[in-house]
């Protein structure tokens, strides 16, 4: 059972993940938000790292993780914007976050140790069917190619997290282990974005909308350092099965922004949710 505080924390690091990206979903050109967005990450993280004691990477294998997730958030945060340019909100969330889910679960069995148990097993199977039952979700249009940019999200979602966790394994601490693979992601943000719009595109939502990027980027910050200090006070199972609800707020925050959500991608949230409860359920 998690106490009050870390209860706290959990649901609005899912809440403030959901916010952030349905704010970066706003944005007329995502990809290039998404560079602002992260810029403001890394400054609030380097923030977060004064007064740090110890070493921030005891060992050269802590840096090569953090480096290994930094390539694969560049690629996660690039695609994550794309999606979001050409598919719904909640759809790309549900394929984008419950895929990275299926595809870590037999990785972490396989690497990290973790056990497989009738609940995990269901859990997988479960979240499989609601995959699925996304997939059946009729989509026109440019919203098709959405989808496919959600799924590569979801395999970066996967590794950045297996690369995190062997991080924090070898005694990597919390608060430069985010800012490193941010500044690792930021270059590749913005060797994509000047290459396909050119350095007025990266500076162009700057101007237009700076109040939201900056909020964008604080609620990334913000989301993820809440989920770290809860994993500090608690079960890393509960905490983790506790954060997947963000599917659920963004599915809420998507129907506010105007989307309509038809039973079937409904159906298949609701089936992805309860998979991943299975999933991280303590064992």
């Amino acid at each position: 059972m998690l106490e009050p505080v870390a209860l706290t924390l959990v649901l609005l690091s899912a809440f403030l993940h959901a916010l952030w990206n349905a704010l970066l979903k706003r944005q007329e050109d995502p990809e290039s938000a998404m560079v602002s967005v992260v810029s403001v990450a890394v400054v609030l993280g380097g923030l977060w790292t004064l007064g740090l004691e110890g070493e921030a990477f005891p060992s050269r294998t802590g840096w090569l993780w953090a480096l290994t997730a930094g390539f694969f958030e560049g690629i996660y945060l690039f695609s994550l914007a794309r999606s979001l340019r050409y598919a719904p909100l909640g759809l790309a969330y549900t394929v984008a976050r419950g895929g990275a889910l299926l595809l870590v679960w037999p990785v972490s069995v396989l690497t990290l140790g973790e056990a497989v148990t009738p609940l995990t097993v269901m859990g997988a199977v479960v979240l499989g069917a609601g995959l699925v039952v996304t997939g059946l979700v009729r989509i026109e249009g440019s919203a098709t190619r959405g989808i496919g940019w959600a799924a590569v999200s979801a395999v970066c979602i996967a590794c950045y997290h297996v690369a995190y966790k062997q991080a924090l394994g070898v005694g990597a601490q919390p608060a430069p282990l985010f800012v490193v693979p941010m500044i690792v992601a930021l270059p590749i943000l913005l060797l994509t974005r000047v290459r396909g719009g050119g350095v007025d595109a990266v500076l162009r939502p700057v101007r237009q909308r700076p109040v939201l990027l900056l909020a964008t980027g604080a609620f990334c910050t913000l989301s993820f350092g809440m989920l770290l200090t809860a994993l500090a006070h608690a079960g890393a199972g509960a905490v983790l099965t506790l954060r997947n609800t963000s599917i659920a707020f963004a599915l809420g925050l998507a129907v506010l922004q105007g989307e309509r959500p038809g039973r079937k991608q409904i159906s298949g949230a609701v089936l992805v949710i309860a998979g991943a409860v299975l999933l991280g359920w303590p064992s």
